[in-house]
């Protein structure tokens, strides 16, 4: 249904009042506005057409009018302003965003100093989640030299940035790209951002001012952050009352291999979702160099939403393995329950114990 300007700005003007007021709107307030160049007799008579095809209506006779259904569809559809983020906007929202990742990792950092605790070992906590990808694209248009990039991750959180250009750039153009991207780049991963894609998508939008490759670039650069595995260390100073450990330089070069969020895991394996394994690494069965004069006792749980984590100590080769794996088990079923939604394991079960020895296979 087609409505001429003045109808559209008269009703636009009395949906805003109307939400700002909760008040009947009448034709003296919007002449009032001075968004309209028109008499309160031209206003009551569009109104009054306005009411006659379903956009508005008169809760009682006296009273000015309120939006309709119908109104409002035609409001939200055609006729208010689309709002900007500001860039202190979408930060709040990405912090927003991130507190059940924050909370996840007080709890990992909480964990790992318990297991430290118990064991009197430094102790490892580990998020490795399933390859996160970007769910949504939003380029949000600012001017025409500013525009946001906004990724909403597989993992629930999103980033943003405020990209500035030398040059000017049409809002269409922003647009284009950013229904190109929702298109061809969700749901994949970093491997499958290739330059053949790149130019497929650079060609489609005509994009000839290289918008292509600053959203590329920042996928990318954004997608390396979400899938590295964020590491936990606590109690490294028990690894120096080990007399095997008594040498500072050695001490450091561990540590610094495993706060890196180095592999702890041999090539081709994994402890995913399902595995009830407490895996013990003994000396050189591990897969780093600075990790062949120690032993690594690790035990999966299960995060939620997809996501793994391993929570273990590391020390000498001379440790009481099965004390500290049953006390890694216990804490790991903890986790999955209080992460993951998990139900109790049944008193006195735990999860089974693999040790490997120097010929890699394994032993319950």
């Amino acid at each position: 249904m087609e409505l001429s300007d003045r109808k559209k700005k008269i009703l636009a003007a009395v949906v805003e009042e109307y939400i700002r007021t909760a008040e009947p709107v009448g034709s003296k307030a919007i002449a009032q506005s001075g968004c309209l160049h028109c008499s309160s007799a031209t206003i009551r008579n569009e109104l009054a057409e306005l009411a006659a095809l379903g956009f508005l209506e008169q809760p009682h006779t006296s009273a000015g009018r309120i939006p309709t259904p119908l109104g409002y569809r035609m409001y939200v559809n055609e006729l208010m302003q689309k709002q900007k983020l500001s860039l202190e906007e979408t930060e709040e929202i990405n912090r927003r965003l991130s507190q059940k990742l924050q909370e996840l990792d007080d709890t990992l950092s909480g964990v790992g100093r318990l297991a430290s605790q118990l064991t009197d070992y430094p102790a490892l906590a580990v998020t490795a989640q399933s390859a996160v990808t970007v769910r949504r694209f939003d380029l949000i248009y600012v001017d025409a030299n500013t525009f946001i990039i906004v990724l909403t991750l597989s993992s629930s959180t999103a980033r943003s940035k405020l990209v500035r250009l030398p040059v000017s750039v049409d809002q269409e153009l922003v647009q284009r790209l950013s229904s190109l991207f929702n298109a061809s780049f969700t749901g994949i991963t970093e491997e499958v951002v290739t330059p053949e894609l790149l130019h497929d998508t650079e060609r489609a939008a005509d994009d000839r001012l290289g918008l292509t490759a600053v959203i590329s670039s920042f996928l990318l650069s954004e997608l390396r952050e979400a899938n590295t595995p964020t590491a936990f260390i606590t109690g490294e100073n028990r690894l120096l009352s080990q007399p095997e450990f008594r040498d500072p330089d050695k001490a450091h070069r561990l540590m610094s291999y495993l706060a890196g969020g180095g592999h702890i895991l041999p090539p081709g394996e994994s402890m995913g979702a399902g595995s009830d394994e407490v895996r013990v690494l003994i000396g050189p069965e591990n897969v780093a160099e600075e990790l062949k004069d120690s032993s690594v006792v690790i035990a999966s749980y299960d995060a939620g939403d997809h996501t793994r984590g391993l929570i273990g100590v590391v020390g000498p080769t001379r440790m009481d393995y099965s004390a500290v794996a049953a006390k890694l088990s216990f804490l790991a079923a903890g986790l999955s329950r209080r992460l993951g939604g998990g139900e109790a394991p049944p008193e006195g079960m735990h999860n089974k114990l693999i040790i490997k020895g120097d010929n890699g296979n394994g032993r319950e």
